[in-house]
């Protein structure tokens, strides 16, 4: 069983895995849609998460971590109980490509358009939310620079969420 990490899976993956591939989604793209009301943000004062947008012609580069042997329903279990907390993400096994050729499927989650947290913000709106929002997980800056910093490492580009990780630090110094 493979995952298709693409956000906190990155850097916080929270399961064992016998193989760590970068890998290419086709036709969606990650962005901060979700509204988070739980980890990253309240109810009453909303954070915000990466998810998985349906994009014709997008793709996304993440990690496919391949669940370590006998651990597979462990780790269906554990991704259930930390992704579907809201039902905002989807459960999707998809076809991604990794960087050595190979095309597996990959349990991956991705955003319902037709729930209440569900949302489109310009990358601006996006820094002003991210730099004040916290949950239970921690403040929605930790996600985010955790979230980009990791992506360097890997050699993955992303222009937004660079461009956010400098926004939200200036936005945290002033």
């Amino acid at each position: 069983m493979w995952v298709f990490g693409y956000g906190s899976l990155l850097w916080n993956p929270g399961f064992d895995f016998g193989e760590r591939v970068i890998a290419t989604l086709p036709g969606w793209h990650r962005s901060f849609c979700m509204r988070s009301i739980h980890h990253r943000g309240t109810e009453a004062e909303p954070g915000l998460v990466l998810a998985l947008d349906a994009m014709a012609g997008a793709s996304c580069q993440g990690l496919a971590l391949k669940v370590a042997p006998g651990h597979e329903a462990r780790t269906l279990d554990y991704l259930r109980e930390r992704e579907l907390i809201s039902s905002a993400y989807l459960e999707r096994v998809l076809d991604v490509d990794l960087a050595d050729g190979r095309r597996v499927e990959a349990v991956t989650y991705v955003i319902d358009p037709d729930h209440v947290q569900y949302c489109h913000l310009e990358l601006e709106e996006q820094a002003q939310i991210i730099a004040q929002a916290v949950g239970g997980r921690g403040p929605n800056t930790e996600y985010l620079h955790n979230t980009a910093s990791h992506l360097s490492e890997l050699g993955i580009e992303d222009d937004d969420l660079a461009w956010l990780s400098r926004r939200v630090a200036e936005l945290s110094a002033s």
